[in-house]
This record gives C-alpha cells, sequence and structure tokens, in this order.
C-alpha cells in the first residue's frame, strides 16, 4: 500500500468477500491510497478471466450488486469510492463490445458523476462513457504486454506479462515520455494514460512497485501522481 496511489478491491465477482474488501479498505485508509470498485463477470472459479455466458440483465444486476457491496463497507469506514474499473475479461470484453459497454455503463449509471472510471485509451467503453457523461480516467498497464490494436496480448501466451522490474520500467517511461506503447511487434503506437497498473497477483509486484519507487524519481516521475 505505501507503494501506490490507488487500489482497486475485488467486490465478490471474481474473489473477495465483506471481510477482505474492509481489510483492504482499512490498510488503503492507513496509507492514503484510493479506493475503487473491480467488479467482473461473477465468475470465482477462474477469477474473472474468462468470458461466461450470462444474459445481460443478470450481469447488471451482479455489477451493480458487487458495486454497492464494495460502497457500503466503504462508507461504514468514513471513504469514499474514487474509482470504478471492470476486471479480467469484462474489462477485456468492455473495450470492443459496444452492447456489453453499455449493460457495464448502465449497471453503474448511479455512479456516474460521483466516481471516476478507469478505461483504455481508444477503447469503446470509453468513447460510451464520455458521451455518457461518465468521468473517465485513461488507464494503461505497466506490466503487460500490447498488440499494435491497443489490445492486450493474451495470458495464454507465455510473454503476456512482464516479470523482470527493469523491463517494467522501461515500458513505463516509454509511454509516459514519448507518449507510445512499443507492442511485440515493435511497433510504437500511440497511448494515453493517467493511471498506470501494476497486477498484485503478479508474483514479482512487490518487486516491481519497489524497484519503480527508486527508480521513478530519479527519472522526474512521480508515483503518487493522482
Amino acid at each position: 500500500m505505501p507503494l501506490i496511489s490507488s487500489c482497486n478491491i475485488a467486490c465478490g465477482g471474481h474473489s473477495g468477500d465483506k471481510g477482505t474488501m474492509i481489510q483492504v479498505a482499512r490498510l488503503a485508509k492507513e496509507h492514503h491510497v484510493l479506493v475503487g470498485g473491480h467488479p467482473s463477470y461473477p465468475d470465482r472459479e477462474n477469477f474473472g478471466r474468462k468470458t461466461i455466458n450470462i444474459s445481460n440483465n443478470e450481469l447488471k444486476r451482479s455489477i451493480l450488486a458487487q458495486i454497492e457491496g464494495l460502497h457500503r463497507e466503504l462508507k461504514s469506514l468514513g471513504m469514499g469510492l474514487h474509482h470504478i474499473k471492470p476486471h479480467g475479461a469484462l474489462y477485456n470484453n468492455v473495450a470492443k463490445d459496444k452492447e456489453l459497454a453499455l449493460v457495464f455503463l448502465d449497471a453503474i449509471g448511479t455512479y456516474r458523476k460521483t466516481t471516476f472510471l478507469y478505461v483504455p485509451y481508444q477503447s469503446v467503453v470509453a468513447e460510451e462513457a464520455l458521451r455518457l457523461g461518465f468521468q473517465i480516467k485513461y488507464e494503461a498497464f505497466a506490466d503487460r504486454h500490447y498488440h499494435p490494436d491497443l489490445s492486450l496480448v493474451s495470458r495464454k501466451e507465455a510473454n503476456a506479462l512482464i516479470h523482470d522490474p527493469k523491463e517494467v520500467l522501461d515500458h513505463l517511461l516509454h509511454m509516459v515520455k514519448k507518449g507510445t506503447v512499443l507492442t511485440l511487434s515493435g511497433m510504437e503506437v500511440k497511448i494515453r494514460a493517467d493511471t498506470y497498473c501494476i497486477h498484485g497477483d503478479s508474483p514479482s509486484s512487490l518487486q516491481i512497485l519497489m524497484y519503480l519507487s527508486q527508480q521513478l524519481p530519479m527519472n522526474q516521475i512521480l508515483m503518487r501522481s493522482e
């Protein structure tokens, strides 16, 4: 927590329950970290990283229940909900599927004016969110490789994630300083980001964050930018 500026809390879809939500929220409050809801397909078996067969109404109800559940716990701790970021397969799908993006945005519509939405640059969900009056922050991934269309390399591929802290730093600095991402094909593609994600379940996440906290100030870039 001391190494990050915002966190995404699993709220029951792919992981998490009342106890873990409260535990993580308290840690975030202690370290002045902004808290976001991380809703997903209701699929704990696959950690929300597979597309499941679910009706739009069922998905909408599940997403809203996840966010409302976290919001209740945050209010009990005197905390606010800073942002919402879909997780896993839901994140990837709303980035390119307009119908699903609208289902997702409809589910969280009551949070339109009070909460930021973390979305990928040039994604369908970003375009629709802006059209509907949502407040957005563009997000990029410091520990994931990209394709030229700005989609993430599938986790089924061996080189989807970047584990080495120095490689993560180089990847991040390229995006921050040049406004482009160097894709696996070697092509540089324009990208914009207000916030950069490091996955907490990566085996080297702590090492990466410790390294970035040392190196980014030396590159005149602050970790706590929000």
